[in-house]
């Protein structure tokens, strides 16, 4: 069997500039390392969670620029100057968001493995401004697995939120 042939330092690690949680960092990357792995761990920010690896479940779901994604999917050097937010970085000055809140008050998690990317999921959905109904809101959160069966009280701390925050009915 031949020997590996060694990485080329050029390649070995970019430097990239993301915004995470509101915090510019500036960071040393390889290629090939997806978000995810660089937000738990390299910045320990372990609340964004590996499931699948294969972006079919949603437990890694976090928001670039705003945008709900599979951050398994995602190369790490391609969000380059964007901004992520993870579970960590919803609360602010504090005070958890208000679809935190309301998956306490709906009691919609069980065993909590899926809670952050359902509520990063959430986030986004409601600022898409897409969901119209609570039958909207289960349609596009689909790509949010939850094992446990906790999508009547998700769909409706979501929903809640959607009215809440003033989207109609």
């Amino acid at each position: 069997m031949p020997a590996a042939t060694p990485v080329p330092a050029a390649i070995a690690s970019q430097s990239i500039t993301l915004t995470i949680n509101g915090q510019p960092q500036q960071l040393d990357v390889q290629p090939w390392t997806v978000l995810l792995d660089l937000l738990r761990n390299e910045l320990d920010l372990t609340g964004t969670k590996k499931g699948c690896d294969h972006g079919q479940c949603g437990a890694c779901t976090v928001l670039v620029d705003g945008n709900r994604v599979n951050s398994c999917l995602l190369l790490a050097v391609m969000q380059d100057g964007r901004e992520i937010t993870t579970i960590e970085g919803l609360a602010t000055g504090g005070v958890i968001h208000p679809l935190q809140e309301a998956f306490i008050e709906h009691d919609a998690f069980q065993c909590g493995y899926c809670t952050p990317g359902q509520i990063c999921s959430g986030v986004g959905l409601i600022r898409e401004g897409h969901a119209k109904t609570a039958d909207d809101v289960r349609e596009l959160m689909s790509g949010n697995l939850c094992r446990c069966g906790c999508y009547p009280n998700i769909v409706k701390a979501v929903d809640d939120v959607r009215i809440s925050e003033g989207d109609p009915k």
